[in-house]
């Protein structure tokens, strides 16, 4: 029987989010219902509400969340209720040529839950990333579902569901950085922290952050970064050339996802070095670079989608490093709100005061 819990949406761009009673309906074939424990306030969801995504409203929101398997629907096979999980947007599909070339990271056939979650009035809501987390219990697809230790704290555990991840995997799986390397992460909010962190796990011998903001720059430096650079003061790129011998980094991961600072980082790395882009752009940006300077200093120019996590591999193992003390998920999250204080969770994040705010059921 379907069931009625308290859920938050955004019913039209640029409104305030409301809390409302969204309709889950009983899992079908493939799917799973999970009661949510935490949900991280993320700025995806925030460009969902502002209409940035698509214009499929009204949205169910959050994507980065926690919780334990209630229900599973027919098929499903590696899942039992009680199962403690940790959510994923990027369920592959095993079946795509990604998948067959053994690069299930790229899976380009990804999955979501093929029911809808609805308002009492019968009307359909779209999931954020499909998963629509800012509620009681959601449902979704059962390969969105990753398994992992209980122990590990839902408001923790569930920021490996999309910033934290994000911010790890683009150094670790798609800069591979590696022992003794440089890196300069350009933009220190919860992703560029988390690269920071992914740098400093990879044994990287000097991380730069840089940001314009130095309370977010002091954050990095808590979490690893051996120099800071305020780009507000100096220029960046000239910066990260004095502190490489002159040379530039061999890894640089641009967090931001601007034209501006991502020629910042084609320009601070060092010759065959990698530039990692992991800042999401919006459609109308466009960057321009002389195609010979392209050329000329070879190496990488990469896109990291969700740090090319594969969440079965990834998420276990970095639980487990969290649950030994060794990657520290608790120091992202800046404060623990009610359902009802996602408003004012946005209004925080805009300004900069948090790197997560994280809901708690």
């Amino acid at each position: 029987m379907a069931q009625v819990v308290r859920g938050v949406i955004a019913r039209a761009k640029g409104a305030p989010v409301e809390v409302v009673p969204v309709v889950v309906p009983d899992p079908g074939p493939g799917e799973a219902v999970v009661r949510v424990q935490a949900c991280g306030v993320c700025h995806t969801d925030l460009h969902y509400r502002e209409g940035g995504i698509n214009d499929e409203f009204p949205f169910l929101l959050g994507h980065e969340a926690a919780g334990v398997v209630e229900s599973v629907g027919e098929g499903v096979e590696d899942l039992s209720p009680g199962d403690y999980v940790i959510l994923n947007w990027r369920a592959v599909c095993g079946r795509c040529r990604a998948c067959k070339r053994g690069r299930p990271w790229y899976c380009f056939a990804t999955h979501n839950a093929k029911q809808k979650m609805t308002l009492e009035d019968g009307t359909e809501l779209s999931p954020a990333l499909g998963i629509g987390a800012f509620a009681e219990k959601t449902l979704v697809a059962a390969g969105q579902c990753t398994k992992v230790d209980p122990a590990a704290s839902p408001a923790a555990a569930g920021l490996l569901g999309c910033g934290v991840m994000a911010g790890l995997g683009a150094a670790i799986n798609t800069g591979q950085v590696g022992r003794g390397d440089s890196v300069a992460v350009i933009g220190c909010g919860g992703v560029g922290n988390a690269a920071v962190v992914g740098s400093r796990l990879a044994g990287a011998g000097t991380i730069i952050a840089v940001d314009v903001d130095d309370r977010k720059l002091a954050t990095a430096q808590r979490l690893g970064a051996t120099h800071t650079v305020n780009s507000r003061a100096v220029d960046a790129v000239e910066a990260i050339r004095g502190l490489t011998g002159g040379h530039g980094a061999d890894v640089v991961i641009e967090a931001v996802g601007r034209p501006e600072t991502y020629e910042q980082a084609f320009y601070a790395r060092d010759l065959a070095g990698t530039v990692v882009l992991v800042g999401v752009p919006t459609p109308e940006m466009k960057l321009e670079l002389p195609l010979l300077d392209v050329f000329g200093r070879g190496g990488a120019l990469k896109s990291s989608w969700y740090g090319d996590c594969l969440p079965e591999r990834d998420f276990p193992m970095l639980i487990d490093l969290y649950l030994q003390g060794r990657l520290d998920l608790d120091a992202f999250v800046s404060e623990t709100v009610p359902l009802d204080g996602v408003e004012e969770a946005f209004a925080r994040m805009q300004r900069g005061e948090v790197l997560r705010s994280v809901v708690v059921f």
